[in-house]
């Protein structure tokens, strides 16, 4: 079984929106760390957004925080990412990643080694 199955992303124009989902029903969900995470050509790979599944942690990069919003559907063992107010530097290729069980983190940024990777989702954004 496919760990991690990733959906969405495409090409927009600037200020426009798209929504990436992840669908983790191949990893132990529940307790868990759920990451969003992009590479740009050239560059190294970035944490965009982390979100405990166990509730009360969630952590946006200062690049996307107020545009890009994480979330869950736990009855669904489904992680989200909905970007609004795109911008080029968005440009990369994105990863939904999963820790598989984890304490929760002390501060909001979810922390747990991610083991588990996602095949990747291509997102362009022109000017």
């Amino acid at each position: 079984q496919v760990p991690l199955v990733e959906s969405g992303g495409g090409s927009v124009q600037a200020g426009g929106s798209l929504k990436l989902s992840c669908v983790a029903s191949g990893v132990t969900y529940k307790n868990s760390c759920m990451g969003w995470f992009r590479q740009a050509p050239g560059k190294e790979r970035e944490a965009v957004a982390t979100i405990y599944t166990g509730g009360g942690a969630t952590y946006y990069a200062d690049s996307v925080k107020g545009r890009f919003t994480t979330s869950l559907d736990n009855a669904k063992e489904t992680v989200y990412l909905q970007m609004n107010s795109l911008r080029p530097e968005d440009t990369a290729v994105y990863y939904c990643a999963a820790s598989g069980p984890a304490i929760r983190p002390a501060y909001d940024y979810c922390d747990s080694e991610y083991k588990y990777w996602g095949q990747g989702a291509q997102v362009t954004v022109s000017s």
